[in-house]
């Protein structure tokens, strides 16, 4: 059995084809559009439907696949009725006015309720649902039901209307998890009742003739993406693990971290696993700010370079993006003018000092695995392993855990063996002043006044 996977990103959306060996058999790439219209920023969805139809038929008719799965990056709803979006998809990138804000704010549910922090723009998409039933309340009246991004799109694609509990876990403020119930925000606005009935990520909920096979692709249903990686690794039985999982958003899961230590000021929250656990969870928007700082940086870092940027004392302070845990004043660039590839070591150095952060204020004591695409070449990873040499690090075989995650939930909810390459050791990096670069970082982002610069966790 093959199996493809679209996994929809907010910057980029791929398809990967899978084997029951874990193995990627073939992969397509593509960016979804993002365009002005009726006041907001929405998605082109007909482009990217087309994009995913199109790839998706090749793949059965090159590979046979069988099944057809979806990742979906988190913040992201749709309204549909019987056939069709009542609204174009938001663009989580996007502040409501001041006035309006002020108004549906007053709504949302305490931390206590559904631990997920108050966040600017989309990053809580149950505020994005209050500003569009405020400002097109015949879009929620139209609508039949109301889906996470990926469960949109495994709808779209040929399944059915289902609602999936690692999406509307993913700080939506749509979901309470000690309850394990819809939040007090969904029956104070009368949602309930167009949200559809719940089934597992991967669970089949439909069929469809694709790419010319006389035999119907078993429509899959989707997953958030974080959770994907999570599961990929889970499953893996490798004992107690925190997933570093990179992309656009860097996200950091630790099961073991207590609920009572995490503090809504700093970007920290509850994630929820494909069955319903609670997962807490910190994350800050790493991909973004790495292109940001390096300039848009896509070619290999030589260590050398890394080497220049900490002698050097070049370093990159927060915030260069909206959220995470460092909040405070814009992103700022210190230390002498860098080259090309200095400026790409110090946007990765970044990433690094705000993972390790984010490790000690999600008490991470357990192995770590990091995953994703900012972990190319294994930089990201070996940078972690010397700040934290009292913790194992691994990293995935691929780069692609969200993917594999996704596969794997497919393939197990047909009751077929998935077997995806273990994550494999990692070595620490032996940079020369790498302990003192992190204390100088710390130090100058206490000294701008920046939240959260300091945090006491054992390394």
């Amino acid at each position: 059995m093959k199996v493809a996977v679209l996994d929809f990103g907010k910057t980029n959306s791929k398809l990967f084809v899978f084997d029951q060996d874990g193995r990627i058999l073939d992969e397509r790439r593509t960016q979804p559009n993002w365009v002005p219209q009726g006041g907001f920023s929405v998605l082109d969805e007909a482009t990217l439907h087309d994009w995913a139809l199109n790839a998706v038929a090749d793949a059965v008719g090159s590979h046979g696949v069988e099944g057809l799965m979806v990742s979906g990056h988190g913040c992201t709803f749709a309204l549909i009725d019987e056939t069709a979006l009542t609204h174009p998809i938001l663009d989580y990138e996007q502040e409501p006015p001041a006035e309006i804000a002020a108004r549906i704010d007053r709504r949302i549910p305490d931390f206590a309720e559904t631990f997920s922090p108050r966040l600017p723009l989309g990053f809580n998409y149950g505020r994005h649902m209050l500003w569009l039933q405020e400002v097109d309340p015949g879009a929620f009246a139209a609508a039949k039901s109301i889906l996470g991004y990926p469960q949109y799109w495994s709808w779209r694609l040929g399944g059915r209307a289902v609602s999936e509990v690692s999406y509307l876990g993913c700080h939506s403020h749509l979901w309470a998890p000690r309850s394990q119930d819809f939040s007090s925000l969904v029956d104070a606005q009368g949602w309930r009742d167009r949200m559809p009935s719940f089934e597992r990520a991967g669970a089949v909920i439909g069929e469809r003739h694709l790419g010319g096979s006389a035999r119907p692709v078993g429509i899959h249903n989707g997953v958030h993406d974080s959770n994907a990686a999570l599961h990929a690794y889970r499953r893996q039985e490798l004992g107690p693990v925190t997933v570093v999982s990179t992309g656009t958003w860097v996200v950091v899961l630790n099961p073991d971290c207590p609920l009572d230590a995490l503090d809504q000021d700093r970007d920290m929250l509850v994630n929820v696993d494909v069955d319903g656990g609670p997962v807490p969870t910190i994350r800050f928007m790493g991909g973004r700010e790495f292109a940001t700082i390096s300039g848009g940086w896509h070619g290999e870092i030589g260590l050398s370079a890394i080497q220049r940027v900490i002698d050097a004392g070049i370093m990159a302070l927060p915030s260069f993006a909206p959220g995470g845990p460092m909040a405070g004043p814009s992103g700022l660039l210190v230390g002498r003018t860098p080259d090309a590839e200095e400026r790409a070591a110090v946007a990765l150095l970044y990433v690094a000092l705000m993972v390790d952060l984010s490790l000690d204020l999600i008490h991470s004591q357990n192995t770590v695995i990091v995953d994703g695409g900012l972990n190319a070449g294994g930089l990201l990873a070996s940078l972690l392993a010397q700040l934290r040499p009292s913790q194992a690090f691994l990293q995935g075989a691929t780069l692609e855990g969200s993917a594999t995650g996704a596969a794997a939930l497919a393939f197990e909810s047909v009751g077929r063996e998935f077997a995806a390459e273990v994550p494999e050791p990692v070595h620490a990096s032996r940079f020369t002043g790498l302990a003192s670069y992190r204390d100088d970082w710390h130090a100058f982002a206490m000294d701008r006044g920046i939240a959260g610069a300091a945090a006491g966790g054992a390394r």
